[in-house]
């Protein structure tokens, strides 16, 4: 199991240093794969990578609307999909927040840990969960194509706070 503990977001702050680095790989990387990470891409990925929490797509619309004026759901939305496309952010389908991917340069399914006291999320990524639900399937005829694995409980500090 790896544990990405560079974007670990468990009440860690993340400096600007290592955002601007996070941003310079992310740009290299859509370079290599010929995509284009426009200033707009750039700048949601920014506020992703600056959130410590997963950020949903209306909050980052608003911050967005603050340097850019009238921008409508639809453009902060196609530059998740990009983002999502690309690899280089994660969606945590029970909240529809967007979290930055720990691990970009290799593409991977992925699993979250949820903190239901104060939010924080953690990205767990466990090749073995990934086989043994594929062979689950495909015992079963069936094809996964997508996992979707977020577990839900108290973080380390919000454990500690109700003891």
């Amino acid at each position: 199991m790896t544990v990405n503990s560079a974007y670990r977001l468990w009440r860690a702050a993340v400096t600007s240093r290592q955002i601007e680095s996070a941003l310079s790989r992310a740009q290299l990387i859509c370079k290599i794969r010929g995509a284009r990470l426009t200033p707009l891409r750039r700048r949601v990925l920014e506020l992703i990578l600056s959130s410590d929490q997963p950020t949903g797509a209306y909050s980052l619309l608003a911050e967005l609307r603050r340097g850019r004026g009238k921008l409508g759901p639809p453009t902060v939305y196609r530059a998740l999909e990009f983002l999502l496309a690309n690899k280089l952010i994660h969606k945590v389908e029970t909240s529809s927040a967007f979290i930055a991917c720990g691990d970009i340069e290799h593409p991977h399914e992925t699993q979250f840990m949820i903190c239901d006291d104060c939010g924080a999320t953690e990205e767990i990524r466990d090749d073995e969960i990934v086989q043994i639900l594929r062979r689950l399937g495909e015992g079963r005829g069936f094809a996964v194509e997508r996992q979707v694995i977020e577990a839900r409980g108290l973080c380390p500090a919000c454990r500690s706070a109700q003891r």
